[in-house]
């Protein structure tokens, strides 16, 4: 199959499925960047994930530039953020004055409310082979320490994600190989 077809379809399934946007999006991009095409490995796309997150921004965007761009440097680049930004935006005009036209039907509240449980089992999924990746990587003691200090730091100290995840770039590059 052609790179640009490839990096369109790629990029254009997994944002026009991802429905909740950007956390629904990520496990419909790692189907596509680290199971279907091999652009990059799992242990790259947490990375690169991670980094992302700590970036500003919406992570689809991101995503989509970087694996764009280091699968077919700056044509990549464009057709990955192509295929994710314009269905979304042209989807999101039509879709949202439908719903407007139809806010009182059961059918368009059924829909949006069924859907989210689809989407937490895919972001527990995709959770799922992070963490074993990260088991694997770091070791199971040293994984779980490092989810529940970050599980107190987002929800009980209420710390900004970004500063955990650059504490934890951190933690990884200047203590853990010492470790």
């Amino acid at each position: 199959m052609n790179i640009w077809i490839a990096l369109f379809l790629g990029f254009f399934l997994a944002n026009v499925l991802g429905y909740g946007g950007g956390p629904a999006s990520i496990p419909l991009m790692y189907e596509e960047i680290v199971d279907r095409y091999h652009w990059l490995t799992n242990t790259e796309f947490s990375n690169m994930l991670a980094l992302g997150n700590a970036l500003p921004g919406p992570i689809a965007t991101k995503i989509a530039a970087y694996v764009g761009y280091d699968v077919y440097e700056w044509w990549g680049l464009t057709i990955a953020l192509f295929a994710t930004v314009f269905p979304s935006a042209f989807a999101l005009i039509f879709l949202l004055k439908l719903i407007q036209r139809h806010r009182q039907s059961l059918i368009v509240k059924g829909m949006t409310l069924l859907v989210q449980p689809v989407i937490a089992i895919m972001m527990l999924l995709l959770t799922w082979e992070m963490a074993e990746d990260s088991f694997t990587s770091m070791g199971i003691v040293q994984s779980l320490i490092t989810a529940l200090i970050s599980f107190f730091a987002l929800t009980k100290w209420k710390i900004h994600p970004a500063v955990i995840i650059v504490a934890a770039f951190a933690y990884g590059g200047l203590i853990l190989p010492h470790i």
